[in-house]
């Protein structure tokens, strides 16, 4: 019973941290000293992120299979981060979230494994872009993010089987999707949940057939509903989001449960994508 308790208190720990970073306004900045509880600021440090990272989107749920979780906004600078706006409320996939294919190491901590079709979103370190929409113009804001204009000629790739698997493909007309994938989603959704839209590049480095595909930071269909594997909030926070981001800060998206985001940690050979 002892382990048990003892698990169950350090996990509370890391949560209480998380939460102190999605809820206190301000510089996280402090020593910690050898043998004390996890901290916020070591939370975020031992991500290891290059130096020229300069923002972070950090999506917290409390376990990997809840589907509402906690955004906020992140700028490092002269080496502290510093909470930007709000924590925002956003809901994740219908089954929670699973290890995906990103940016980061990955971890030895037991927890499911996002695959394609599962309802997962993605856990780990993610690069961002580009923007999407279904006008002709981005939103304003988004300093240095190529803009897709999202058309019904727009799909993104879901079939396992496809050699364009898990890309962004627009085709030319005359030619119908059914004829070339298996599965395939629509880019310009009949509804408004694309109409602001960002990609998170999971499963790209290189592409794992079966491994997750079309993963995106979007609208919400309505509080507490839940998708298929992205991340998504009410318009007014994801447009606050958008105008945020500057491509020049290197930013990222970190999200998982609290468990998941203290065993995090980037993967040096991916400094490549930061260049």
């Amino acid at each position: 019973m002892r382990d048990v308790r003892d698990a169950t208190s350090r996990r509370s720990g890391v949560l209480i941290a998380l939460l102190a970073l999605a809820l206190v306004p301000g510089p996280v900045r402090a020593e910690t000293p050898p043998g004390a509880p996890l901290s916020g600021t070591r939370l975020l440090d031992r991500l290891r992120l290059p130096d020229a990272v300069g923002q972070l989107v950090l999506v917290i749920t409390p376990d990997w299979w809840a589907t509402r979780g906690w955004l906020t906004l992140w700028e490092r600078e002269r080496g502290a981060w510093r909470r930007r706006g709000r924590p925002v409320d956003v809901v994740v996939g219908r089954s929670g979230m699973g290890w995906g294919r990103g940016l980061h190491l990955r971890a030895t901590l037991a927890g499911p494994t996002k695959r394609e079709g599962d309802g997962r979103s993605p856990a780990g370190i993610f690069d961002l872009g580009p923007m999407f929409g279904y006008g002709q113009a981005g939103p304003t804001g988004g300093s240095g993010f190529p803009y897709r204009q999202a058309t019904r000629r727009d799909f993104f790739v879901d079939d396992p089987g496809s050699a364009e698997y898990n890309t962004w493909v627009r085709l030319p007309e005359g030619v119908a999707p059914g004829d070339r994938w298996r599965s395939h989603e629509e880019m310009r959704r009949p509804d408004e949940l694309y109409e602001l839209g960002l990609v998170v590049q999971h499963n790209t480095d290189p592409v794992e057939p079966g491994a997750g595909s079309a993963i995106f930071v979007h609208l919400w269909r309505r509080p507490g509903s839940t998708t298929a594997g992205c991340t998504a909030m009410q318009r007014e926070d994801l447009r606050g989001v958008l105008a945020w981001l500057d491509r020049a800060r290197r930013p990222l998206l970190v999200q998982g449960p609290p468990e998941a985001v203290a065993a995090m940690a980037f993967r040096p050979s991916a400094r490549t994508h930061l260049r």
